[in-house]
């Protein structure tokens, strides 16, 4: 648990440098690419399997896919997904889904720790 905080902390603390170049249009098409089999398109996923990305706040999506990407957060699909995007890629597709609308209908938007 101690390591997912600080994982979680320094992920925010690189942030502020990755956020103010996210390009949604860019995470968009990675998006469209790669996570729509399981998000959904437009990040609202419709399976209670695949948690829905839409609405969710863009730091919070960043610093979960770091997280996978280090392994500090497990699951084997989204580490195997994570470990192939830059730092630039996962600023893109948190800038896409953080700007999407969520669903707030029929099961909770958030992927949970």
């Amino acid at each position: 648990m101690k390591s997912i905080l600080i994982a979680v902390l320094l992920s925010l603390s690189w942030a502020g440098s990755s956020l103010a170049a996210s390009a949604p249009s860019s995470g968009r098409l990675k998006a469209e690419q790669v996570c729509a089999a399981c998000h959904g398109p437009d990040g609202n996923s419709t399976s209670e399997q695949f948690p829905r990305l839409a609405g969710q706040r863009e730091a919070y999506l960043l610093a979960a896919l770091r997280a996978y990407r280090a392994g500090l957060r497990k699951d084997p699909t989204m580490r195997a997904q994570a470990e192939r995007l830059s730092d630039q890629e996962i600023a893109d597709l948190a800038a896409h889904f953080g700007a999407q609308t969520g669903l707030t209908t029929g099961r909770p938007t958030s992927c949970g720790w």
